[in-house]
């Protein structure tokens, strides 16, 4: 590998966020932190958070869902009526979109629910 592609590649792991990075990517950030020791017998949590307290990242609350429950419920409502038609039709493509979309927001709920 040329020089260029090692640095483009270093370039790009560290524009991910550290949630998204693997272990072995997590050990060689933290492995060029001094403050960190024990790096390899470190779980990625546990080098999520040293990390993080090393360079003074704070963790970001994470958002609940923007809609309510009852709002959601009444779109999988309006969905399913929509797909109903779609299937009296017999429009399967629709149907299938529809589906899909039905799926997403009961899961949504349920992360709301939550």
């Amino acid at each position: 590998m040329s020089d260029a592609k090692v640095e483009k590649k270093k370039g790009e792991t560290k524009e991910k966020p550290l949630e998204k990075m693997t272990v072995k990517d997590l050990r060689e950030i933290a492995k060029e932190i001094p403050e960190i020791t024990g790096v390899h017998g470190m779980k990625k949590e546990e080098l999520i958070i040293a990390i993080k307290a090393a360079k003074g990242i704070k963790d970001e609350p994470v958002k609940k869902a923007d809609a309510s429950v009852s709002e959601l419920k009444q779109k999988i409502k309006a969905l399913k009526a929509e797909r109903q038609a779609a299937l009296v039709a017999k429009n399967k493509k629709m149907a299938t979109i529809y589906k899909r979309r039905i799926s997403r927001l009961k899961k949504k709920t349920r992360r709301a629910a939550a």
